[in-house]
């Protein structure tokens, strides 16, 4: 599978550093304690998981990546964390329905191509009167526009898809959650990405970042000269440090759902 290998790329624990406090945010926002069930879908290698165990949730982190897997195995393990790692993909879940107080996915599950079979799977799994917690990247800000010059440069596909950023956009949650949720709150943010200069900016996106580095290993060398000079462009013009140092604003969403009863 195509995705599997893209997100087997890069250096994931790089970019799990930076995203860490918003997973921690968004653990914030739910009601975790000790026995609660807790599915981290999409789970990188565990930033909301292992948010969720150190409060003495029960946790079951899923991603459809093994080398995820083998990496967020290796960080619970070393933390003393009990959180069970499986493989499985956000549109069909290896896991009993009902079987989770709290089904959560911070800028994971967002990435899977069907969004409505996610939808449907993130309630499947979750209780009556659990909680679905995702956070999602909104099309505004950096990250939005990066996913848009990533789809200017990408070999097309024989089919439409929704951009994954869709899921950032709260009118188009809501509808996606139609008869799965009974009530839906939704929570702006930003989230800022802050670099010594551009020059390190674009050498830590470029080692870390698996679409990038899929596009290095896909595109004619001068085709991605192309892409590399329009993404240093995006960041410069993107900037919001006047001090040399670079700062990439980036909108994103939290959604809070409760299952329909």
């Amino acid at each position: 599978m195509a995705s599997k290998w893209m997100w087997a790329q890069g250096d994931y624990a790089a970019v799990a550093q930076m995203l860490e406090p918003f997973a921690v945010k968004l653990a914030g926002l739910c009601d975790i304690g000790p026995g609660v069930r807790v599915l981290d879908v999409a789970a990188g290698n565990g930033n909301f998981a292992l948010a969720a165990a150190g409060q003495g949730a029960k946790v079951t982190a899923c991603d459809l990546t093994p080398r995820m897997i083998d990496l967020g195995r290796a960080r619970s393990e070393a933390a003393g964390l009990d959180i069970e790692w499986i493989e499985g993909d956000a549109e069909a879940l290896p896991l009993p329905d009902g079987s989770f107080d709290l089904v959560a996915s911070v800028f994971g599950a967002m990435f899977a191509p069907q969004p409505q079979l996610v939808a449907r799977e993130l309630f499947r799994v979750c209780r009556g009167r659990g909680l679905v917690a995702m956070a999602n990247y909104a099309p505004e800000g950096f990250l939005g526009s990066m996913s848009a010059l990533f789809t200017r440069y990408s070999n097309p596909l024989p089919y439409e898809l929704p951009s994954p950023f869709e899921w950032g956009e709260s009118a188009v949650v809501k509808r996606r959650f139609v008869g799965l949720a009974g009530e839906v709150e939704v929570q702006p943010d930003t989230l800022t990405m802050r670099f010594d200069s551009v020059d390190a900016g674009m050498e830590f996106w470029e080692r870390t970042n698996a679409p990038t580095i899929a596009l290095r290993m896909t595109l004619p060398a001068e085709r991605y000269l192309d892409f590399q000079r329009d993404a240093r462009r995006l960041m410069e013009e993107m900037n919001a440090s006047r001090d040399g140092r670079l700062e990439l604003d980036s909108s994103y969403l939290m959604v809070l759902a409760r299952p329909v009863t």
